[in-house]
C-alpha cells in the first residue's frame, strides 16, 4: 500500500471520527432547535414540491417577503463585522482585535452560506440561480447581476481567509503556509466586494420609487445601507462574542479573556461614531426631502420609533459606555442596534413597501418557521466548527515553530534585518 493511500485512509478515518457529536446531547438549545429544524425541513419539501404558494403569503404584488427582507438583506448586514475587523487587523495593523478575527470571519462566512443561500428558497425556479455564472439570459447592467457575483466572490474570499484554520485542523502544514500567504490578498478583495454589495443591496430599491414610503426612500439608500452595515456587523460581533465567551469559555485562553472587555469597548466607540454619521445622513435626507408632513400619520410615528428608539438611543448608550467603561451598557446598545437594523431592513423591504395597498403582505407562520430553522442550522454549523477547529483556541504548536523557522531563514538571508530587530 502506497503512502498516499495510507494518508487518504487515515484522513477519512479522522473525518468520520470528527463527525461524532462532542459534549452533551440533551442541552436546552438542542431540545429546542432540533424540532424547529425538522419542521423547517418538512416545510421545504412541501415548498419545492408544490411551489411557493404552498407555504408562503407571497403573490404578484409582493414577490419579496420575509426570506428576502430578513434572511438576505438583514443577514448580510449582520455579517458586516467580518470585513470591518479584517480591515482593521490586516490593513490597519490593529492586532488587538486578532483574538476575535477568526470567529468573526467564520460568522460572516456562515451568514452568507445560510442567509444568502436562503435566497434559493425564494426563487420560483431556483435552478436558474446559476445563470449569472454561466452567462445564460442575464443583463450585465442589472444590480442583481452585480450582487450575485459579489456574493459568490465574497464567499470565496471569506473561505480563503478562514482556510488556515481548516488546514491547522487537518494538519496540512504546506497548505497552511500557502493559504496563510493568500490571506492579505483575500482580505483586500473581500473588503472591496463588501463595500460594493452592502450598498448594492440598497441600490436594488432605487428602482422602487413610489412603492416605498417617502420616509424610507432616498437616492442615498446604497450609502445608508453601507454605513449601517458597519455598526450592524460590529454590534453582532459584540452580541455573539458575549455569548461565545460563556459557551466556549473552556476554549479561550486567560489572556484572550482578559482582553475581551477592552475589545468590546473599542468596538462600542466605533459603533457610536458610525451611528452618528448614519444619523447625520438621515437628517440630511429628511431635511432635503422636506418630509415634515409625513410625521403626522402612523407611518411617521413608526419612523420616529426606528430612528429615535433604535438609532439615537443606542448611539448615546455606546458613547456613554465608552466613557464609563460599562460592558452592560455596551451589550444593551448592541442588542438595541440589532433590533433597529431588523426594523430598518424590514421597513424598506416589507412594512413600508406598498404601504398604501388595502391588502398587505404578512408572512405566514411557515415562513417564520423556515427562517428560524435556517438560523438554528447556522448555529449548529458554527458550534460544530468551533468545537473542532482552532477558532477560539490557540493554533497548534507546529504553526508557531514554522513561523520561527521562517523568521530565522529571513535573518540568515538578510542579516541587516536581524541587526535592526
Amino acid at each position: 500500500m502506497s503512502s498516499a493511500t495510507r494518508e487518504t485512509k487515515s484522513l477519512w478515518r479522522f473525518l468520520l471520527q470528527e463527525l461524532k457529536p462532542k459534549g452533551k446531547l440533551l442541552t436546552p438549545f438542542n431540545v429546542i432547535s432540533v424540532p424547529i429544524m425538522a419542521v423547517a425541513a418538512w416545510l421545504l419539501v412541501i415548498r419545492f414540491t408544490y411551489g411557493l404558494g404552498a407555504i408562503t403569503n407571497l403573490n404578484q404584488e409582493y414577490p419579496w417577503g420575509l426570506w428576502i427582507g430578513f434572511d438576505v438583506i438583514t443577514g448580510v448586514a449582520f455579517a458586516g463585522g467580518a470585513y470591518v475587523l479584517t480591515f482593521m487587523v490586516y490593513v490597519l495593523g490593529q492586532h488587538k482585535y486578532e483574538p476575535i478575527v477568526r470567529a468573526t470571519v467564520l460568522n460572516g462566512l456562515l451568514a452568507y452560506v445560510f442567509y444568502a443561500g436562503a435566497l434559493l428558497l425564494d426563487l420560483g425556479r431556483p435552478w436558474n440561480v446559476i445563470n449569472p455564472v454561466i452567462g445564460n439570459s442575464f443583463g450585465v447592467s442589472s444590480v442583481l447581476f452585480l450582487v450575485a457575483w459579489h456574493f459568490l466572490l465574497y464567499m470565496i474570499a471569506e473561505f480563503i481567509e478562514f482556510s488556515p484554520a481548516v488546514a491547522e485542523w487537518l494538519v496540512w502544514k504546506r497548505a497552511r503556509r500557502v493559504l496563510h500567504s493568500l490571506t492579505l490578498g483575500a482580505v483586500i478583495i473581500g473588503i472591496s466586494l463588501s463595500t460594493l454589495h452592502q450598498s448594492g443591496l440598497g441600490a436594488l430599491y432605487l428602482m422602487a420609487k413610489g412603492k416605498i414610503h417617502p420616509l424610507w426612500y432616498s437616492e442615498f439608500i446604497p450609502i445608508l445601507f453601507f454605513v449601517s452595515s458597519i455598526f450592524a456587523g460590529l454590534s453582532m460581533v459584540i452580541f455573539e462574542g458575549t455569548i461565545s465567551q460563556r459557551v466556549f469559555r473552556h476554549q479561550i485562553s486567560e489572556e484572550h479573556h482578559a482582553s475581551h472587555d477592552e475589545i468590546v469597548l473599542s468596538l462600542a466607540k466605533i459603533c457610536s461614531g458610525t451611528m452618528f454619521v448614519y444619523l447625520f445622513l438621515k437628517m440630511l435626507v429628511f431635511l432635503h426631502g422636506q418630509q415634515w408632513t409625513h410625521l403626522s400619520d402612523p407611518m411617521g410615528y413608526w419612523y420616529l420609533v426606528e430612528i429615535l428608539g433604535f438609532v439615537l438611543i443606542p448611539c448615546l448608550l455606546f458613547l456613554q459606555a465608552t466613557r464609563s467603561g460599562s460592558l452592560t451598557l455596551t451589550r444593551t446598545a448592541a442588542a438595541l442596534t440589532l433590533v433597529g437594523i431588523i426594523l430598518n431592513r424590514l421597513n424598506i423591504s416589507v412594512i413600508a413597501f406598498k404601504w398604501y395597498e388595502p391588502v398587505r403582505y404578512v408572512p405566514s407562520w411557515m415562513e417564520v418557521e423556515v427562517t428560524l430553522g435556517v438560523i438554528c442550522a447556522e448555529i449548529w454549523a458554527f458550534r460544530w466548527i468551533v468545537n473542532r477547529m482552532p477558532v477560539f483556541t490557540e493554533s497548534p504548536r507546529w504553526v508557531h515553530e514554522s513561523v520561527e523557522e521562517e523568521a530565522k531563514a529571513r535573518s540568515a538571508d538578510y542579516p541587516e534585518l536581524a541587526q535592526e530587530a
